[in-house]
């Protein structure tokens, strides 16, 4: 398939929000790279992956993308799928977020997909990243769903992105605004190009991220680890209970602007604060461990757990907002010591 100058939205598409139903999750598989820096570290990794693979299974039907060679071992981790199947195909990759290198889904009224190929670049061409493979993963995912594709020059992740579906969109200065990604864009061009290619007319934009995410890792700032949309009008945002973790005052900030916003129907938002984990640091570093960064899939949360104290306190939150939702939590660590979350390794295909 071959990429089109015209915009999603001229065209009449828009992304939907996450709660929406989805045809599949599609997921990639961790290869060897320096984000896992030994064979212990990558097997970690991969049960890791597995556990949110055969946890979004029982839900939807999951398709894992795996570099060639890589199939046996992944099925032998993933299975066979829980109440869903999980499929297996084989593409050359660099890393595992397929939150970030896949497309952005978007559909329209019409009942037709299409997707969204952002520029990727490794996180703003960050030093230990490599993405030759990754920057076409996308265009991969796209042609095996079946759709046109839209592509756009503009750096950005599906990481840096939430929508509401009815028209607003979360962004972060540090991400798209960020010297490593679109250094030569005002703040007027970025939100053209957001907005002809998700169909939202507002962007909300946060100051920066969680302090972990600044880290040899980190994003710089993606959106999808501090707040996140739990329907239109209501954002959950990421609080840090203790003042001696420096998510403390930033969360207080991002929190106030938030309620101090409002949408793109004119609505005040309403904020839901979700508490940081009880623990502060690992190997001498902040964490940025958040429980923002679940995914929803068809009638389930997959929330992520810390093996702490408030992973059941998020969890009766997520409850009370998801009351036809079924809530599981997966142990997120091993996928946080690699950059990310949940949400980062799993990206939706919506049902059109």
């Amino acid at each position: 398939m071959t990429a089109t100058p015209e915009k999603p939205a001229d065209a009449g598409f828009r992304m939907p929000p996450e709660w929406a139903p989805h045809e599949r999750t599609w997921m990639a598989w961790p290869s060897p790279n320096p984000t896992f820096t030994n064979d212990e570290e990558l097997a970690e990794a991969r049960d890791a992956w597995g556990s949110v693979a055969r946890a979004v299974s029982g839900f939807e039907p999951v398709t894992l993308v795996v570099s060639p060679g890589d199939t046996e071992g992944a099925r032998a981790v993933v299975g066979a799928g829980d109440k869903h199947p999980i499929e297996i195909v084989e593409r050359e990759l660099d890393d595992a977020w397929m939150r970030d290198i896949g497309p952005t889904f978007v559909t329209s009224a019409q009942g037709e997909l299409a997707a969204v190929d952002w520029t990727f670049n490794g996180w703003g061409a960050q030093e230990w990243a490599r993405w030759d493979n990754d920057s076409k993963i996308a265009r991969h995912v796209s042609d095996l769903a079946g759709t046109r594709t839209f592509s756009t020059p503009l750096v950005n992740e599906g990481g840096a992105i939430h929508v509401d579906g009815e028209g607003t969109v979360l962004l972060t200065d540090t991400v798209q605004l960020g010297e490593g990604r679109n250094p030569d864009w005002t703040r007027e061009q970025v939100e053209r190009e957001i907005h002809a290619h998700l169909g939202t007319t507002k962007a909300i934009w946060l100051p920066y991220g969680l302090a972990g995410d600044y880290g040899t890792y980190g994003t710089q700032g993606h959106v999808d680890i501090v707040a996140a949309f739990a329907r239109p009008g209501v954002v959950m945002v990421h609080t840090q209970p203790d003042p001696a973790h420096p998510d403390h005052e930033r969360c207080k900030f991002i929190a106030a602007l938030l309620r101090a916003s409002t949408d793109a129907r004119g609505r005040q938002l309403e904020v839901v604060e979700i508490p940081a984990p009880t623990v502060l640091e690992e190997d001498g570093e902040w964490v940025d461990y958040s429980y923002i960064n679940h995914y929803q899939c068809n009638d389930g949360i997959v929330l992520c757990a810390f093996d702490d104290p408030r992973d059941e306190e998020a969890a009766e939150i997520f409850r009370g907002l998801f009351p036809e939702r079924t809530v599981q939590l997966v142990d997120a660590r091993t996928i946080f010591a690699g950059g990310g979350g949940i949400h980062c390794i799993t990206q939706q295909q919506p049902k059109v």
